[in-house]
């Protein structure tokens, strides 16, 4: 008998060992990402186990050991098997005999598998939100440097209003602490424990839920032992947090593209690349494959949904497809956060090109308009006013003669000409917009201390959940040791 059969007949008998269908049935390579999960769930799972006395303390030792062991050899040294979960199982027995099979007990594979993709996933999550406030604090350091660097605004990517770098990045900023927030709130829904559901209807041995979830550092179970075995809507508010991130990913990525394209900023080599036959070319390379991030995050998430629509309780062999769509997205979502990150902060601003082109397009028409209905003007009649000038020459000239014919009565009954000078400068423009959350370099200083304070409060919580989870590791092997 194959050593493929055997493994599988150490854990399930000899019926369903084998067969044309065991390779499409498996899972094993894929389960390398959840290798070192199934192990603290195997440990911690086996520690309750004798302390509620269902397994008598030598013989968990025995297991124990085992495990370390596997744990040392890898998953490369795994037996073949359905899964990892199998795999690690047989693999005890083989090392320890029948009584290897007692660690199954009051367990099913539905809870163990559920257990370690949350166990794994939650790890995931915190390298994302890690990669995101990472970037968060590049955007906030270029604000800083560039709070007075004026630039032209678009949209519809045509000039609108002036703005300036600060107020362009801090509006990326704001958008990846709401990436930030969701991430979080799919880390919560991700850190609770399924152990204890069994196959979906729970158990007759007197189990302790709570001290596997304490074990695992997770943040307490899922009640509903049907729902606890078949529940992955966590993985769809993570993908789905993801895909909002790189969302914001790809536009931040496309509008530095664009900056690139105007002279407006040049990036660094170490993010960019050549042509291979024009070897003038300095290519966006690497912001074009974060743009492309969000593509991959919108198939994982799609891939999710679809996989999970119209699944009934309880659990279903479709749910080992679900996972790899999490894993490719995150994987993606992650990296491009990471290299979004150290393209703009090795980005050089062209600050002479930037401010040549803040006032292009008349784009400071808005701010007249708003000055002439600060001195009386209705706003529609000066939208008028300045609607017509710009056809006619865009300059202080023109607006003059548009406001005498709109408004039978020269312009300087209302504003000096010095004073319309001053409102088509882009500077006086953009320093005029001191409103909440606007341009003008007070209304950034406002913003830029919203910023560091939510920069550092996401950051001890993230530093704390980082804390929690190594907590509880060293509290499940220190238990561990005692049974050796």
């Amino acid at each position: 008998m194959d050593k493929e059969i055997r493994s599988g007949a150490a854990v399930r008998g000899d019926r369903f060992s084998g067969g044309p269908a065991r390779e499409f049935l498996s899972s094993l390579a894929a389960d390398e990402r959840i290798f070192a999960a199934d192990i603290a769930v195997d440990r911690a799972h086996s520690v309750m186990l004798a302390e509620q006395g269902i397994v008598p303390t030598d013989e968990i030792g025995q297991i124990l050991a085992a495990l370390d062991v596997i744990e040392v050899e890898g998953h490369e040294s795994l037996p073949d098997g359905e899964d990892v979960h199998e795999a690690i199982e047989s693999a005890v027995i083989d090392a320890v005999g029948p009584t290897g099979g007692k660690m199954h007990t009051a367990r099913s594979r539905n809870d163990e598998v559920a257990a370690c993709i949350r166990y794994r996933l939650r790890d995931d999550l915190i390298d994302s939100i890690d990669a995101a406030i990472g970037l968060r604090e590049a955007l906030a350091g270029v604000a800083s440097e560039h709070q007075e660097t004026v630039m032209p605004g678009f949209t519809h990517l045509q000039p609108a209003q002036p703005t300036t770098v600060a107020h362009w990045v801090l509006s990326y900023e704001q958008a990846l602490q709401r990436d930030t927030d969701r991430l979080y709130s799919a880390y919560s829904r991700t850190n609770r424990s399924p152990l204890g559901a069994a196959a979906f209807a729970g158990t007759p041995f007197s189990i302790d839920r709570e001290r596997t979830a304490e074990l695992l550092g997770f943040d307490g179970i899922v009640e509903n032992s049907m729902d606890a075995a078949s529940a992955r809507d966590f993985l769809f508010d993570s993908a789905a947090a993801l895909a909002g991130l790189a969302t914001t990913l790809s536009g931040l990525a496309e509008d530095l593209i664009l900056f690139s394209n105007k002279g407006y900023v040049e990036l660094s080599d170490e993010y960019s690349s050549t042509s291979s036959i024009m070897p003038q070319k300095k290519n966006p390379d690497t912001l074009e494959l974060v743009r492309a991030t969000a593509g991959s995050a919108s198939a994982g998430l799609n891939g999710l949904l679809t996989t999970l629509k119209g699944l009934p309780r309880a659990y279903n062999r479709d749910l080992q497809r679900a996972t790899t769509h999490v894993w490719s997205t995150v994987d993606a979502v992650t990296e491009g956060t990471a290299v979004a990150s150290g393209a703009i902060t090795t980005t050089a601003w062209n600050t002479v090109a930037l401010a040549d082109a803040a006032g292009s397009g008349f784009s400071t028409a808005t701010g007249i308009a708003d000055k002439l209905a600060m001195c009386g003007i209705p706003f529609r009649t000066a939208h008028e006013i300045l609607a017509k000038a710009a056809q006619e020459g865009a300059d202080a000239a023109a607006i003059e003669s548009a406001a005498e014919e709109i408004l039978d009565e020269p312009l300087g009954a209302y504003i000096s000409n010095e004073e319309i000078q001053a409102t088509l400068d882009p500077i006086q423009s953009v320093a005029s917009r001191d409103s909440r959350g606007g341009p003008a370099p007070s209304a950034i200083d406002a913003q830029l201390d919203s910023v560091t304070k939510s920069l550092e409060s996401d950051r001890e919580a993230l530093t704390n959940q980082q804390a929690n989870i190594e907590s509880a590791h060293k509290t499940l092997t220190e238990v561990v040791h005692r049974y050796a």
